[in-house]
């Protein structure tokens, strides 16, 4: 087994806890809403937090039907969540797991900077292609994006 990993960083004008709280913690109920077309539902077995197992549904018609996913840790004080990709279309038969771990700190200007890494354990010698990442991250990009826009329309929101 090998392990890749990846780390991606965003930032927003918006302080952390508003970008966490409606991006991570509320997630189940926002995203579907803000991104009818790319996430038709998310299911979620416990409270939310370590331990809890979240289906992601897509609408129909597209490559994925769902993906399910264990919460590993999730620490609204500190901004902090990790995440283990443990079943579904997204990870195909050379892929064992798939694991984030999500921060967001404040940056100076009042705002924050997220960074997640990604870790991949394949099986085998399986390598994996450049591109399938890259639509991946432009997929989390632009949900960060959808969640960031909404907050900044509704100052309101997730104060």
């Amino acid at each position: 087994m090998a392990v890749t990993t990846f780390t991606e960083e965003n930032t927003s004008s918006l302080p952390p806890k508003r970008i966490f709280k409606a991006s991570i913690v509320d997630s189940h109920n926002l995203i579907p809403k803000l991104m009818p077309q790319a996430i038709k539902s998310i299911e979620v077995q416990g409270d939310g937090g370590a331990g809890s197992i979240k289906t992601i549904n897509f609408p129909d018609g597209g490559n994925f039907k769902c993906i399910k996913y264990r919460v590993d840790e999730l620490n609204e004080e500190a901004y902090t969540y990790k995440y283990t990709l443990i079943e579904g279309d997204g990870l195909v038969d050379n892929l064992e797991k798939i694991t984030y771990d999500v921060k967001f700190e404040q940056s100076a200007d009042g705002g924050s900077i997220s960074k997640v890494t990604s870790s991949y354990y394949t099986v085998g010698d399986f390598k994996l292609k450049e591109e399938e990442i890259k639509a991946g991250k432009e997929k989390v990009l632009a949900m960060f994006k959808a969640v960031e826009a909404y907050l900044l329309q509704n100052p309101e929101a997730y104060a």
